[in-house]
This record gives structure tokens, sequence and C-alpha cells, in this order.
């Protein structure tokens, strides 16, 4: 198994990964996101980054854009944010990343009223961006969402896409995952798709919220988790989601997973 971290575009990215460097994690997952972690940004201090990466032993996952409107009802805002995860996957090509996360848009505002169009807009968009991952030849990894983000919540949502995108893997987001749904749905998803998880998440939470806590520190029945992992024979890359202050946690969170792996 490989375990990452992941960096926050609320600080210099250079900084976070000398900082996240020191963990000693196998890659950093980057969230190419405003302001500090933007494919522009990259871009003007590429040579500093792979030079810091390689330093330190570390590959690459990319995560791109979270907050863009890939189903915005708006075609503008669309277009708009269609274009911006497309440079990020161009980046992240260039860069080498061994896989990158598409988060897919919230449907909000009047797409929430008008969610079978909202779904179609977000299906189209995710076409041009499956699309162009495969003439990058670029692992994508599409994660499952809260049920707030009203779209790709529940293990049967996936199915139609697929069987249409065949190249296409999941991110099981563990914490996503849990919110209303409990353990039950995160085994539902590995039950389900024993071939098609090529990532995951994770990260710990009461079953309310995306509280992004160590693991063991919520509802989230871990040991049942991994077992199910065991069995579909998954050994790819971990990041752990765990957003704190104090770094340790990321640490603490990895050697509980090793460890339960270890027992499995």
């Amino acid at each position: 198994m490989r375990y990452g971290v992941m960096n926050s575009p609320l600080n210099s990215l250079l900084q976070e990964v000398e900082a996240l460097g020191e963990l000693g994690f196998d890659y950093i997952e980057v969230t190419m996101d405003a302001p500090y972690a933007h494919h522009s940004v990259i871009k003007a201090h590429k040579a500093e980054f792979c030079q810091l990466l390689n330093s330190f032993g570390m590959d690459l996952v990319c995560h791109l854009p979270t907050f863009v409107s890939t189903a915005d009802l708006t075609d503008t805002i669309r277009e708009a944010s269609i274009e911006e995860s497309l440079r990020s996957m161009r980046m992240a090509a260039e860069l080498g990343a061994i896989k990158a996360v598409l988060h897919p848009s919230f449907i909000h505002g009047l797409g929430a009223m008008l969610p079978d169009l909202a779904r179609k807009y977000a299906m189209d968009s995710m076409a041009r961006l499956l699309s162009e991952a495969d003439r990058l030849r670029l692992t994508v990894c599409v994660e499952n969402m809260f049920p707030r983000a009203l779209s790709l919540v529940r293990p049967e949502d996936f199915d139609a896409l697929f069987d249409r995108f065949p190249n296409a893997k999941l991110t099981l987001d563990t914490g996503h995952a849990n919110i209303d749904g409990g353990t039950k749905r995160i085994l539902g998803f590995i039950r389900r798709f024993p071939d098609r998880i090529g990532h995951i998440h994770a990260s710990d939470n009461r079953g309310r919220d995306d509280d992004h806590l160590p693991i063991g520190a919520g509802t989230i029945d871990f040991a049942e988790v991994v077992n199910a992992l065991k069995e579909i024979g998954y050994n790819e890359t971990i990041t752990l989601e765990v957003f704190s202050k104090d770094r340790e946690y990321l640490a603490i969170s990895r050697n509980k997973l090793e460890e339960m792996f270890t027992d499995a």
C-alpha cells in the first residue's frame, strides 16, 4: 500500500511540500486550487516543485480543482469551469502524475431545482474531461460525493458513469460515504466496484459533516473497511485527508491503517 498526504491550497505550495515531505509519506496529492496551488502557480514554480518532490522521494497525485461548477446551468460559468479542469489535467500529465482525482461539481442554486438538467450537464462535462484524460493517457479517479452535492452519492449512482467511461476509476472517499450512509455505504462501494477502485481518500467523521478527523476519531468502522479492501486485493494509493493543525495526526492515522492491514 502507498500512503499520501494532501497540501492546503491556502498555503505556499513549496512550503507545503517541504513540511509534508518531512513526514515520510510516499506521495503528495496536490489540490490544484487557487490561490496557492492553481495550475498557473504550479507552472511558475515547476522546477522547484519537482526538485522538492525528488528530494523527498515522493510521487505525485493531482486533485483537479474542487471549487468549480461543471454542472452549472449558466453556459459561460460551466465552460470556464471545464477549461480550468482541462488546464489542470494537462499540467498533471506534464508533471507525470501517477493519477488524478476528479471531484464532481456540486449541484446547487437553481440547479437543485432542476437536478436532472444539472446532472446532464455534469455528465456532458465529465465526458469532455475523461476524453482528454484518455488522450493524455492519464488515469482519472472520480470521487464519490456527500449527499448535499445531489449527484454521485450512492454506489448505484456510478453504474451509468462506469458503463459509459470504461477507463474511469473510482476515488472512494470514506468520509463522504459515511455521511448519512455509514460504514455500510463504504462497504457498498467496495463490493460493487472491486475492479474500479483506483484511489482512496481516508478520513473519519461522525456521520453528519465532512469533518476530516483522524482515523478512529469518528464513527467509521475502519477495521471492517480494511477487511473488505483486503478481500478485493486493493493495494494502491490511500491519501490521508486528515485536516488538523497538528500534522502528527497524519502519521498516526497512517500507522493505524497499516496496523489494520497487517492484522486483517
